[in-house]
């Protein structure tokens, strides 16, 4: 891929705004001709947008798919021999998926991409890691979605990963003391999915009397709110339920899709979710799909350096957000963090948490 191997000797969070402009925008500027080339679909839709690759000048400038495309077309521009591997959205019964389909260097770039981002949250040592859900979803490979990988992705950052739910989606609490006894006193990683975690940890937690000092966890987590939402669970609620329930303090969100596998954006101390060098966001207002300013609500797009098989690097998704700002968050990470605020109206429940969420109730 041009500069993906340039970029990642770099720290993901370390680029003021017009350095990584000119990393970033250089990679898309790149993506955008090369798809343009390779995907005839792709190709048809910027003609009749009348955007041509070269005349891009900036990152607003770079035209985007609707997110919901992938569920009504192949898009995709590798040859179908060179793809390894087909990404499937979640969704609910009788909705349409998204299909993503992988060739074996954009695959080995989100692997890699991934792994610097979360390391840089984390650090290079592998935790202990309890995953809150069922090692069937990993297994059954009819189940294997954006939640297996999901699962696969996030699972390759810790050690003895144990799974907490059996087949039945129960927590099972003797292999829950049996870990936390193993590791008392030291520091794991607590992977799962909003809703689940919500719904199978705290609540089941809540209606017992087991009490386990999660002082030292870290809980990081993502997918759908909305379900969570729509019952006044508010992500800080969220967070001070868990203490309540388990003493954990350490608790993150993060926000990306399996159309953009690798370039997820982390939930920092202070609560905002941040884009690295391998990512941008920008809001669209809903009027004219022009960029909102700071603090105005509108339409998330979401921006990618990795992929290469399939024109998946600029989409407009369906989901509202916040641009908080640039370069100056509290955390000292820079780049633009931001937040998000919920589906658009009439948007289909997509995300791994809510489209379970939608199953269970």
């Amino acid at each position: 891929m041009k500069n993906i191997d340039d970029m990642l000797s770099i720290p993901p969070f370390s680029l003021a705004q017009q350095e990584k402009s000119n990393v970033l925008g250089a990679q898309l500027k790149y993506l955008t001709a090369y798809h343009y080339q390779h995907c005839a679909a792709y190709k048809k839709i910027l003609d009749a947008m009348c955007v041509q690759p070269e005349t891009i000048s900036s990152l607003s400038e770079l035209p985007f798919l609707p997110v919901r495309l992938f569920k009504q077309y192949d898009l995709k521009s590798v040859n179908q021999k060179a793809i390894i591997k087909t990404m499937t959205s979640s969704g609910t019964s009788g909705q349409q998926v998204s299909k993503i389909y992988l060739d074996r260097e954009t695959s080995r770039y989100q692997t890699k991409v991934l792994a610097k981002i979360i390391q840089s949250f984390l650090g290079s040592v592998r935790l202990p890691m309890l995953i809150i859900d069922s090692a069937s979803v990993v297994k059954d490979r009819a189940l294997f979605s954006a939640r297996g990988a999901g699962i696969l992705g996030f699972s390759m950052f810790g050690r003895d990963v144990t799974y907490a739910l059996d087949d039945n989606m129960v927590l099972d609490f003797a292999i829950l003391d049996d870990f936390f006894t193993q590791y008392a006193g030291k520091k794991i990683l607590i992977f799962g999915f909003t809703f689940m975690i919500w719904q199978y940890f705290y609540q089941s937690l809540k209606n017992s009397t087991y009490c386990p000092d999660l002082s030292q966890a870290i809980l990081l987590h993502g997918g759908g709110w909305k379900k969570l939402i729509d019952n006044a669970v508010s992500p800080q609620v969220f967070k001070d339920s868990l203490n309540k329930v388990c003493a954990i303090e350490k608790v993150y969100d993060y926000y990306g899709m399996v159309e953009q596998t690798g370039t997820l954006s982390m939930e920092c101390e202070f609560g905002y979710l941040h884009s690295s060098i391998f990512s941008d966001v920008i809001v669209r207002r809903e009027s004219d799909f022009m960029p909102a300013e700071v603090g105005e609500e509108g339409i998330v797009q979401v921006l990618s350096a990795l992929p290469m098989s399939y024109p998946g690097h600029s989409l407009l998704t369906e989901d509202n957000g916040i641009l908080l700002g640039e370069d100056d968050c509290s955390c000292g990470r820079k780049g633009k963090y931001f937040t998000i605020t919920g589906r658009i109206k009439n948007a289909e429940i997509r995300g791994c948490s809510d489209t379970h969420a939608a199953e269970f109730i």
